[in-house]
Formats: structure tokens, sequence, C-alpha cells
């Protein structure tokens, strides 16, 4: 297992975390996502602490709660060796109260978790949501009372634009609040548009980047083909989220099984392991419900992508450029940049 810092935090986390949103059984849509009972889940816990894991995340919202019961239960005594992530903002009762970013939902939210997780701290706690009815000089004062009581290490976002979290991040600094430490964020080949402005953000103001459905709901494991669109009955027949360009995706597949053949690997094993190789990446978030797959993901970290294996990729899956990104690499004066990169090169070289 490969490690890493969690941001400019000394809290060291395992490149691949585990996902628990599959545990527990699901209802309407997330039927085909939550369908993990009790015995696998110790199963599958069992596994990822063998394979050198320490990083778990979860969510109150998750099938009713019973995601965050059911690993607390799993971890058992491995608690106090391992980093917990939870998260609030989703719908968890039928009262209008019982959602969002309020000072209210999230004090009692966390005690709701703190009590399913089995545990007396949770080590990252993150809202999951944007919550357009709160503002956000209430959501982060309750965070912070959250870390000053104790029951919450580190704090950070889930699913923001970064003009909101740069403005969170404001509002910490002025008054001193636990400051953001960790983000939860969609990326993946198909889903490339946290690199415009999330990760630059992410990386100046130190926080760690945890990335969700990095196989694109499992549309990148090589299961979904244009000849089998609907992968045997697998998850995106239920859970169709996320927006991606179907063919686009068909022709990432294809050359994911060319660089999977080259490493007699899988697919999904070089999704995930360009996704190691990705700038401000802290860990990878796997999800499974079967031990077959939790093991496939696990081989990633030993994939070793060629420097033209990773630009395949990346040129494959080039998100479309956005303004004013392409007007200011458009604008840059080149005298100046030449000048710049030449002494970078020679910096390298002293190193």
């Amino acid at each position: 297992m490969q490690y890493s810092r969690l941001g400019d935090t000394g809290l060291i986390v395992s490149r691949l975390a585990f996902g628990a949103m599959t545990f527990g059984t699901g209802k309407g849509i997330f039927a085909a996502v939550s369908k993990v009972g009790p015995e696998l889940a110790d199963q599958l816990i069992g596994k990822t602490l063998d394979a050198g894991i320490n990083f778990f995340n979860t969510a109150d919202g998750y099938t009713g709660g019973q995601s965050e019961e059911m690993l607390g239960k799993a971890l058992g005594a491995h608690r106090k060796d391992v980093v917990v992530s939870t998260k609030v903002g989703f719908r968890t009762g039928e009262a209008l109260i019982h959602q969002g970013l309020s000072r209210q939902h999230i004090l009692a939210s966390a005690e709701g978790s703190l009590k399913r997780l089995g545990t007396d701290y949770i080590d990252v706690y993150l809202v999951h949501r944007v919550d357009v009815n709160t503002p956000v000089e209430e959501t982060v004062g309750a965070l912070d009372d959250l870390v000053r009581q104790g029951k919450v290490r580190y704090v950070g976002f889930s699913n923001w634009p970064a003009w909101m979290a740069a403005k969170a991040v404001g509002l910490q600094k002025q008054h001193d609040y636990a400051r953001f430490r960790a983000a939860e964020v969609y990326y993946s080949l198909v889903g490339r548009d946290v690199e415009y402005d999330i990760v630059p953000f992410l990386e100046d103001a130190g926080i760690g980047m945890m990335v969700w459905s990095p196989l694109a709901g499992g549309l990148l494991s090589g299961k979904y083909t244009r000849e089998n669109p609907q992968g045997d009955g697998g998850r995106l027949t239920g859970v169709d989220f996320l927006p991606y360009d179907r063919e686009k995706a068909y022709a990432v597949v294809d050359k994911l099984r060319e660089i999977a053949k080259a490493h007699n690997a899988s697919p999904a094993q070089i999704a995930l392991a360009w996704l190691l190789r990705k700038r401000g990446v802290t860990s990878i978030l796997i999800g499974a419900n079967k031990i077959a797959q939790l093991e496939d993901n696990l081989g990633a970290v030993n994939i070793q992508l060629t420097a033209e294996q990773m630009s395949q990729l990346d040129e494959l899956t080039a998100p479309a450029p956005l303004y004013p990104h392409w007007f200011t690499a458009r604008v840059q004066d080149p005298q100046v940049m030449e000048a710049v990169q030449s002494a970078k090169v020679i910096e390298s070289g002293k190193q």
C-alpha cells in the first residue's frame, strides 16, 4: 500500500481508501449500489485492513445510517488504528430540519454519526453538498464547535465549487476556526472538471483530495461496452447519475483494455493507476460489493504506467477548455514563460 499526508496535516492515510456506500440495503435508485450485508461487510473490511488500507469513508445519508453502523461494527477494535471519515448534509429524517448544513442539523447529525459508528470522535467530518439556504458562516462556525468539543479531528467539504470553499477558508482564517483539510470530489477519466479550479485551489490551500467514483460508477471497469451497454445488470442500470459522453467513454474503455493487456491488468486497475499519478490526489475511494472486485481494485497500487501511457490517456480524455482558462493560457508572455521554464530546468538539475 502507498500512503500520503492528508493535505498540510500530519495525518497519514492510505492512497486507496475504502468507501462504505455499498453497505446496507438501499431503496429506490440506490438499490443497485447498497446491497452488502453484515457478513460480507466484515469480510471486505478484513480484506482492506490486510491490504494496508487505513482510511474509511461513509456518510449519514447512506442507506438511512446503515452504512455507518455496519462500518463501525466491522472495524471493531481496529477503530483506534484507522482514519474514519463521514459526511453531513443529505436528508436523514422526514422533518424539514433534518437536512442541510445549518448549525442545528450539523450538531445533531454529528451526534447521530458518533452513535452509529460506535466511536467518540470522527477523524474527518465533511459537509456533503452545497446548502443554498444556509450561510457559509453558519456552517463553518458549527464545524469549528465540533472540533473544539473534541468530537471531530479535521473538517472538510464535498461537492462544493472552488469559490465557495475558498470563501469558507477565508472565514475560517478570519475567525481562527478549524480549517478545511480534506475535500471529497468526483474525478475520473471521463470527469476531469476538477482540474480547472478545484485542484489548483486545493493545492494552494493545503487541502487533501479524496476522489469519489474513480471508475465513473463502474463504467471504467470495462463491464459496459457498445455491445453490452447494460453490463449484465451492473450498477449503472440502476444509478446512471454521472454526466459523460457515452461514445467517448467507450473509446476510453477501449484504450484502457489496450493498456491493461500490456500490464496483465484489468481496465479498472489502469483507470485507478492513472488517478494515483494525477496532481493533488491524496486518496482514491474504492467501494465493492464482492471480494473479487475489491481484490482487483487493490492491485492498482502495483501498476506503473509509462509516461507514454499517461499521455495517451490524458490526450484522449482532455476536458473541453473553459473561460477564462483558455484566455489565460493564450495571453501569457512567451519570453517570460520561456525564461521561467529554463530556470525550472536548471533548478531541477541541481537536486
